[in-house]
This record gives structure tokens, C-alpha cells and sequence, in this order.
């Protein structure tokens, strides 16, 4: 059976409510509070409910979200089954609420956090999730300098629709950045970045390795060589396991070192420490020290593990863990599997189950898309 996507869902209420009323942002009670003896209408929810109108059809979903307006209300309303893993203590919600809402989505293992709100809410989620939750904004705030936000809450709904039926998904790296409202208000601008996050988008493609409208496999496989290898180059830090597969092999050959073809070696400080290893070798060997693995998908059902790897036992892949799996495959050959998601058969069922959900599979230089494992 496959496992649902487990979307996470915040919205902050407040947000944008200053607008309307020209007063140059919403951040603060004293503002909200002005905002709202003005008349100010909240719309926060109405856009995320645009963005979630996009996603009633689907049944490989599963929602979490948070008390009252912060989105409980909201799914309520579409008819969504949700679950709601944290409830606000206060009245009126605040950016303790959000931020504590976005801790617990993290410690849930959702594949993506939804939220809605503006660059004051942004900074709140970054300051939570940095880089280890994709996340997409649904545009709410007065201010939006940042580039987590989707260009209307519908194509956030759209990208999010796209991963759910397995269609390629782009990840970039997006900037979060805020205005000092009160300078604002005395006509300043001054945008401030606070960090980057993860962010969805529609699939682009690397114009150099593009021939005709569609990739050119060397080139790309090229790219992505280039792009592990100058990382593996440059860290001395950790274990590099290299799986199978010629991917694997043309990394191998860029770093300049010997490869196993159908085999597992072990790459430190530029240097082959063990080549050919065994499950318990390798065991050894990632029990001292940080490691990282390098591996593609092998054959025309898109195993990544099960398949010519069982070197890499459930215990190698839990010592390992599950963000330290860099996946490497071009994006033609994940479009190869025509919306079949990236097969786990690593004969642990339960380690099978961990390590599914939506993952960052390298498809270029410096660039990647979201895909389904299972």
C-alpha cells in the first residue's frame, strides 16, 4: 500500500490584515489591533482554501495542521480529513503559535509544509525548519520580498498537485527575507535576509544540457558527476559510500578513483578506504564516523535499494540515516517511470516505511527535484 502524502498545513490569520487599512504591514498587536477597530477583514484562510480547493480530489493525502483559524477551520470548511497536532493557548494566535506549530509538522515527518502568511511569517517558519522540510508560502502579507512564496495561492495548489500524482518537481533554494515596517512607514525599505529555505516549483530544466526540448543523458550525468564530486573534493569530514550504477561510476572516475562498478566502496578525503565492501565491513565503517551515500536507481522500476545493493543492509542504511541518502538519476529517467514512484526493498518493512515520502533526487548540477519513494 502506499503511503500517503503527509502535507503540513499553517496559516497565520493576521496576516495582511494591515494592508487594506494602508498601514504598511501587520506585524504586532498594536497594529492588529489597529487594523481591526478599522475594519480590516481577515484573508489569510480564503487563500489557503484557494490553494487547498486544488487538492479535495486526492486520496494519497493526509493532512496536519494546527487549532481554529491556523488551519483547522479552513480544511473543516473544504471537507478535508485532517489532524490537528498542535492547538494555540492564546486568543489571538501569534508568531510563537506558528513557529511552535511548524515544530511539531517537523517532528511529525510531513513531506512539505503549506503555509500562508507574509515575510514576517516566513521568518518564522525559517527560523524552525532552515533547510529540512520543503516548504511553499501562500502569498497573504502585505510584505512578500521573500522567494518561498508561490505567485498566487492557486499555483501553490498546483505544484502541490503535481507532487501528489508524481509528476517532477524542481527544488530551489529560496531567500527569506523581511522589511523593517517601521521604517517602512517613513518610506525606508530596508530588506533584511534572515536564511533560505527549500521550495517546490515547476520543473525546470538546465538550459546547457537541454538539446531539442529534452535532456541530453551524457551531459547531464556529466553535471551530476560534477557537481558530487566537487563536494566529496572538498569535505573531510565525512564517509562517502558509492553505490552502484554508472552514475555512481562517473562520480568515481571525475574524483579520479578506482570504482567498483557492481559493488560498494568507501571515498574519505579523497582517497578509496575500502573498495568492495561487505554489509558488515561497511557496518564497521559508518558506526565511526558521519557518512553520506551516493547511489542512483537501478533498472526500469526504479529501485534504489533491493536491487544489486545488498551491501547496504537496514542496519548500514539506518546507521547512514535517511537525509544523508543522496539519490542521483537524470530527470528523463525518472520521467522514464511515467508517475511510478523510486522503489525501498531493503527487506525491513518497517525501515521500508521510514524511509518513504517525498525525497531530493539530484538531477544536475546544483540542481534537484522532489520525487515519491516507496
Amino acid at each position: 500500500m502506499s503511503k500517503a502524502f503527509r502535507l503540513g498545513v499553517v496559516i497565520n490569520p493576521f496576516a495582511g490584515i494591515g494592508g487594506a487599512m494602508a498601514l504598511k504591514g501587520s506585524d504586532g498587536e498594536a497594529i492588529r489591533q489597529q487594523a481591526l477597530a478599522a475594519g480590516a477583514t481577515k484573508l489569510a484562510n480564503d487563500k489557503m482554501a484557494r490553494a487547498l480547493t486544488k487538492l479535495t480530489a486526492f486520496n494519497n493525502l493526509s493532512v496536519l495542521t494546527a487549532s481554529g483559524e491556523m488551519g483547522e477551520h479552513c480544511c473543516a470548511a473544504l471537507g478535508l480529513e485532517h489532524q490537528v497536532i498542535y492547538t494555540s493557548q492564546s486568543a489571538e494566535t501569534t508568531p510563537e503559535d506558528t513557529e511552535n506549530a511548524v515544530r511539531e509538522l517537523v517532528n511529525q515527518g510531513v513531506d512539505l509544509i503549506l503555509f500562508a502568511g507574509g515575510d514576517g511569517t516566513a521568518r518564522n517558519v525559517c527560523s524552525i525548519v532552515a533547510d529540512r522540510v520543503p516548504v511553499l508560502g501562500i502569498p497573504a502579507g502585505v510584505k512578500i520580498h521573500s522567494g518561498v512564496y508561490a505567485v498566487t495561492p492557486s499555483a501553490a495548489g498546483d505544484v502541490v498537485a503535481k507532487m501528489l500524482t508524481g509528476e517532477l518537481v524542481s527544488v530551489r533554494q529560496a531567500e527569506v527575507r523581511d522589511i523593517d515596517e517601521s521604517a517602512f512607514r517613513q518610506g525606508k525599505v530596508r530588506a533584511q535576509h534572515y536564511g533560505e529555505m527549500q521550495v517546490p516549483d515547476e520543473l525546470t530544466y538546465v538550459q546547457s544540457v537541454k538539446m531539442g526540448g529534452r535532456e541530453d543523458e551524457s551531459m547531464v550525468i556529466n553535471e551530476i558527476a560534477e557537481y558530487v564530486s566537487e563536494i566529496i573534493a572538498d569535505d573531510d569530514e565525512h564517509l562517502y559510500v558509492m553505490g552502484s550504477g554508472s552514475t555512481v561510476a562517473e562520480v568515481m572516475a571525475r574524483l579520479g578513483l578506482t570504482n567498483t562498478l557492481l559493488g560498494v566502496d568507501v571515498v574519505k578525503k579523497g582517497e578509496v578506504i575500502a573498495a568492495d565492501v561487505t554489509a558488515p565491513q561497511l557496518l564497521e565503517l559508518v558506526s565511526q564516523s558521519p557518512a553520506r551515500l551516493v547511489i542512483t536507481a537501478i533498472g526500469g522500476q526504479g529501485h534504489v535499494f533491493g536491487r544489486g545493493n545488498q551491501q547496504l543492509s537496514p542496519d548500514v542504511l539506518r546507521a547512514i540515516g535517511r537525509d544523508n541518502i543522496w539519490i542521483a538519476a537524470t530527470k528523463q529517467k525518472l520521467q522514464q517511470l511515467d508517475g511510478r514512484p523510486l522503489r525501498s526493498d531493503t527487506g525491513d518493512e518497517e525501515l521500508d516505511s521510514e524511509l518513504a515520502g517525498i525525497i531530493a533526487v539530484i538531477t544536475g548540477y546544483d540542481d534537484r527535484v522532489y520525487y515519491p519513494l516507496q
